[in-house]
């Protein structure tokens, strides 16, 4: 495979992705060309993260796939500076006329007035509830939300309302919401998931550049077990030949730490993802690369990508289902099959200020 570099690498230390490539709507593609002028020059300063006000008018997003469990889900940020070269959510950059790839982790946009939006939508006549999943797309806990606060604030409000909430994250910051999430918790109004995608620090820094430690994500998992919050382990996504090997060892270990059921998705390719992907690869893993996407066609019908309901998660074939029965015969060996149902009944709109109090 040769390499079409789109930015220049010293740039891009520290970030997931190694191309900046223009986004699939855009008329013009940048190819980075060496004309030998910057020769002996000091490396230029890494990327900097920037930051734009999203101007979103709306902040429950509505989807109905079948093979998703959640029907509505909210994302305080678009973009994510955890860097994970195989997030999915890389794609939806394209929409701004921004890359998939240097400039989904590092120019991001933040709903600073996502609270409010979500209190009116909870306040209209006819909603009915039914569980909220954040961080579905884009990580709530990304290092932003430390000094933002969004998610916590949207927590605040959907504590007020009394509202089910299923948070997926690879930060310990949300040990930061224990203090909402417990409450919330013992009334069965929220739960979480740790995504841990290997126990390897060096993988995971080069995966997963900007996001907690695996260390770290089993002490956030401990952290919630411990305050009451039913919390499960994200063994996602599987690579093969890349962190598959792990997966009972994953398990295992976030069992120990409290966990109480898990989950996992195969990895996914779509779009502009499959090159980001392959360039790591070829970077990072090159003795392992062509083994790497072999498998993974093995497990899509022969391509890089399947979008077929259903399959996109679990992928087809042998590999695919000897993946299928190492996780099942896993959860049941640790006990990670605790799916409590979270409660609808107990949602109330809180009285606005001036409100006259019912009587009975």
């Amino acid at each position: 495979m040769v390499l079409k570099q789109t930015a220049d690498p010293r740039l891009l230390r520290g970030r997931g992705a190694i191309s900046n490539a223009s986004g699939r709507y855009e008329r013009y593609a940048r190819v980075l060309l060496d004309d030998g002028w910057d020769e002996g020059e000091d490396a230029p300063p890494p990327l900097k993260t920037e930051i734009t006000i999203d101007a979103t008018r709306s902040i429950i997003t509505r989807n109905k796939s079948p093979d998703i469990s959640f029907d509505r889900s909210i994302n305080p940020y678009r973009g994510c500076e955890h860097g994970c070269i195989y997030c999915f959510a890389r794609p939806t950059h394209a929409y701004l006329g921004l890359s998939p790839g240097a400039d989904f982790e590092s120019r991001l946009f933040v709903k600073p007035n996502a609270a409010e939006l979500l209190a009116k939508e909870l306040s209209a006549p006819g909603y009915v509830p039914k569980t909220i999943a954040i961080g579905t797309n884009t990580d709530p806990y990304q290092p932003i939300e430390k000094k933002l606060k969004i998610m916590r604030s949207v927590l605040e409000v959907l504590w007020q309302f009394k509202h089910p909430v299923g948070i997926v994250t690879k930060s310990p910051l949300i040990a930061r919401d224990i203090d909402i999430l417990g409450p919330m918790a013992e009334m069965g109004l929220a739960r979480a998931a740790l995504s841990i995608t290997t126990l390897d620090r060096k993988l995971a820094r080069q995966m997963e550049p900007r996001a907690g430690t695996p260390q770290r994500r089993l002490e956030a998992i401990r952290a919630l077990s411990a305050a009451g919050i039913p919390t499960a382990v994200m063994f996602a996504p599987i690579i093969p030949a890349l962190n598959d090997g792990e997966m009972e060892t994953v398990l295992k270990a976030a069992k120990d730490a409290g966990a109480c059921s898990a989950g996992y998705v195969l990895l996914r390719l779509p779009l502009e993802i499959k090159d980001l992907f392959k360039e790591w690869l070829e970077a990072n893993r090159p003795d392992a690369a062509k083994h790497v996407i072999s498998l993974i066609r093995q497990m899509r019908g022969g391509k890089d990508y399947d979008a077929e309901w259903t399959n996109r998660q679990r992928g087809t074939g042998p590999y695919a289902q000897m993946l299928a029965h190492r996780f099942h015969i896993a959860i049941r060996r640790f006990g990670l099959r605790d799916h409590r149902p979270m409660r609808t009944d107990l949602f109330k709109p809180p009285p606005k200020p001036g409100d006259q109090l019912k009587l009975f």
